[in-house]
């Protein structure tokens, strides 16, 4: 590279500490392979916040960060951290308006604008992902789709590029963004290079719904969907249809349907599904169970019938679930 790239991470109070830290060692990492190399470090970290100081993350470890510049940021790269939703700067105090207010000017002249998890509330409210696809941590993704109509808001992706604005998805996923801007800056091998450095993928199999089946299917605690959820568990290996979910909770099958939506947003068949993929997830996790036995016992049928199901709901096949979490 001609001259070294300016990441400027922008942290405020409350942030995830790593959404920060996580990219910041990504790119520290590929210097400490640039200088292994004998050559100049690519990157030059910046982190700053609001009036600057120590910024105090959601873990309660705090951070020492510079002042917003005053200068802009012309031809470098902005990471926006995440963390919680009442923490995040929002147009409803004099601050959090001063921080969108430079997001927005600095975005103009940067190379590249980007956020990580929950940061992407942050562009949204600074205008700057609208008409745009873009993504978030899985939970906050149907808040993100509802607060800011004109953001298309992608359900499943670990990081997404539009233009030059990059979103990632939860916490980590900000990892798999900076490996993905550091391939972009010098290529394949120096970013492999950092991925195995930091024992890390260099593209992670699959999407984020890999990583919240089993959350989702927790979601279920109390009500219809706890019921039924108690029922299924130990049934999943059989043939199951909704008119004997329905009897087992001593329901019509309309309103069996009706008291899952209202209660986990989820229709009987929804349910069965996703029952039935945590527990594939599960068996694929343990040592000595055959793929074929792994379909057997949650209820998929077939290989054929599995491999469609991890394909459609996780993004990859079982075997590579597998090899990454066995």
């Amino acid at each position: 590279m001609p001259s070294p790239v300016d990441i400027w991470l922008l942290v405020f109070p409350g942030f995830v500490l790593l959404d920060a830290t996580g990219p910041i060692q990504v790119f520290a990492s590929a210097n400490d392979e640039a200088r292994d190399a004998g050559l100049p470090p690519p990157y030059r970290i910046h982190l700053i916040a609001q009036g600057g100081g120590a910024v105090m993350s959601s873990a309660g470890v705090a951070m020492i960060a510079a002042p917003l510049p005053r200068g802009g940021i012309p031809g470098s790269t902005l990471i926006v951290s995440g963390g919680g939703g009442a923490d995040l700067p929002s147009t409803t105090d004099a601050a959090g308006c001063a921080v969108l207010r430079w997001v927005t000017r600095a975005s103009i002249l940067a190379a590249r604008c980007c956020s990580v998890c929950t940061g992407a509330f942050v562009l949204a409210r600074a205008g700057l992902l609208d008409d745009r696809r873009a993504v978030t941590h899985w939970q906050d993704a149907a808040a993100l789709r509802s607060q800011h109509p004109l953001v298309r808001v992608q359900d499943d992706a670990i990081h997404v590029r539009d233009g030059k604005f990059h979103t990632s998805a939860g916490i980590s996923a900000g990892m798999d963004l900076a490996l993905s801007l550091v391939e972009e800056d010098l290529g394949r091998r120096a970013a492999l290079a950092v991925a195995r450095r930091m024992v890390l993928f260099l593209k992670r199999p699959g999407g984020q719904r890999q990583f919240s089946a089993e959350l989702l299917a927790q979601s279920a605690a109390e009500g219809v969907a706890a019921q039924l959820t108690a029922w299924l568990r130990p049934r999943l290996h059989q043939m199951l249809d909704v008119d004997q979910m329905a009897a087992a909770c001593a329901l019509s099958v309309r309103t069996l349907h009706r008291r899952l939506r209202a209660e986990a947003d989820i229709t009987p068949a929804q349910l069965l599904a996703q029952l039935r993929m945590e527990l594939a997830c599960q068996l694929l996790e343990r040592p000595g169970v055959t793929v074929k036995g792994v379909a057997r016992r949650s209820g998929h049928g077939s290989e054929y019938n599995l491999r469609r199901a991890f394909v459609l709901r996780l993004g990859v096949l079982p075997g590579d679930y597998r090899k990454r979490f066995s």
